[in-house]
């Protein structure tokens, strides 16, 4: 097992910058760009195209990885489809479902715009009265699973939830909402599980899930342009793929096709090979260090930074430090944040997000009307780091 002291080392970019924007993407180790440069140097080639030993070389690392996520949240191989994010992974359900007239979708208002836009898109695209609800958070990011019981109807198609929230860090109970949701016949449950993946181990056997979306870019500390989606068999084989062509069908002739079994109808085109390798090589490097271990040591930091924050006059802190999980938020009385990212960074190469975190209606349910400038925390920080932002916000406090 790999320590967590020792694998700063494997990060060289932080020989210069102090990196508290995981939430955004992660940083990629050594391994995992060494794993893409052999890829390129020493086999590169397409998969499924060729019967060349690179190209049988080249299809079994995709496969490797395809094992490997199944492996990580307790699924089965063909239960994986490769997409280039979470936000593709979740359009592909948005755009393959079925629905019919009067269908209603349950979403929560602290959910990332890729959890969002989707289906207020089939809501405002089709003739079909498409009705999209919103659950409402609690104050501090929080949705009570008994809201969605209560907006759950004979016309609810599936409900999409957030686990950990981009925007304030909230988790969700995903077990209990999910025991809810199955407790009506044909409601299907959809978990974006963002900002958990890598964190925490995910078991979709406990979740009950229909399907989950996930980066590859975040806590997996795999490449960008990664991701995936989960599916139930039984769920995926009731999708319709929405990127046909090469790869996706089995035969053709005249007007009649086939298409592939799942997963392979949905992975239409050359797919982003050398950027599945590299996810598949950074799952093992998070599985030597151990989930279990990167939970405990980044709550370690997401707490000293929270609570040390808290003791600064003029800092407003966003969410329930027992809920929040390597995300804290937190703005400076009248002090843009804008502002207080830019001063960070170019006074002390601190690298933090600001904004409104491409999560809108959340920022407006904590009043964050300018939003909040935003640090994440992941395996490859320390007490240093959190101290020297602390320290920093401390001076910039002074002149609010």
């Amino acid at each position: 097992m790999t320590s967590i002291k020792n694998i700063r080392n494997d990060f060289p970019i932080l020989k210069n910058i102090t990196y508290l924007d995981s939430a955004s993407t992660s940083l990629t180790p050594k391994p995992v760009i060494e794993a893409i440069d052999d890829y390129y140097y020493n086999y590169n080639a397409n998969i499924g195209r060729g019967a060349y030993k690179t190209a049988i070389k080249t299809g079994q690392k995709v496969e490797n990885t395809r094992e490997k996520i199944a492996n990580l949240i307790n699924a089965s191989n063909d239960e994986i489809i490769f997409t280039q994010n979470t936000t593709s992974a979740i359009n592909t359900v948005a755009n393959g479902f079925s629905f019919e007239k009067n269908d209603n979708i349950i979403i929560s208002n602290i959910e990332h715009h890729s959890n969002y836009i989707p289906w207020l898109n089939i809501e405002n695209t089709n003739d079909l009265s498409i009705d999209v609800k919103i659950a409402e958070a609690d104050s501090d990011g929080i949705i009570d699973p008994l809201r969605i019981d209560e907006l759950i109807d004979d016309n609810t198609k599936i409900v999409a939830i957030t686990h950990v929230s981009n925007s304030i860090g909230s988790c969700q109970d995903i077990e209990e909402i999910s025991k809810i949701v199955h407790e009506h016949e044909d409601v299907y449950l959809l978990v974006d599980v963002a900002q958990s993946i890598g964190h925490e181990k995910i078991d979709i056997k406990k979740f009950d899930a229909d399907f989950i979306a996930a980066p590859g870019h975040k806590g997996l500390l795999g490449p960008s342009g990664t991701g995936f989606l989960y599916g139930k068999k039984e769920s995926l084989e009731k999708l319709s793929p929405t990127n046909l062509g090469g790869g996706t069908i089995t035969s053709l002739k005249n007007k009649d096709f086939k298409l592939e079994e799942v997963p392979y109808r949905f992975e239409g085109g050359t797919q982003n090979i050398s950027g599945i390798i590299g996810l598949g090589r950074a799952i093992e490097y998070i599985n030597n260090i151990g989930i279990s271990k990167i939970k405990k040591h980044t709550q370690y930091l997401t707490r000293e930074l929270y609570t040390l924050l808290s003791e600064i006059d003029n800092v407003i802190l966003y969410g329930n430090l027992e809920n929040i999980f390597n995300i804290v938020s937190f703005n400076i009385k009248d002090v843009n944040p804008y502002d207080v990212s830019k001063i960070l960074d170019e006074t002390e190469n601190i690298c933090v997000r600001s904004g409104f975190h491409c999560a809108i209606p959340s920022l407006n349910l904590i009043n964050a009307n300018e939003g909040t400038v935003r640090a994440s925390i992941h395996c490859y920080n320390n007490l240093n780091d959190i101290k020297k932002l602390v320290d920093c916000v401390n001076e910039l406090s002074k002149f609010s």
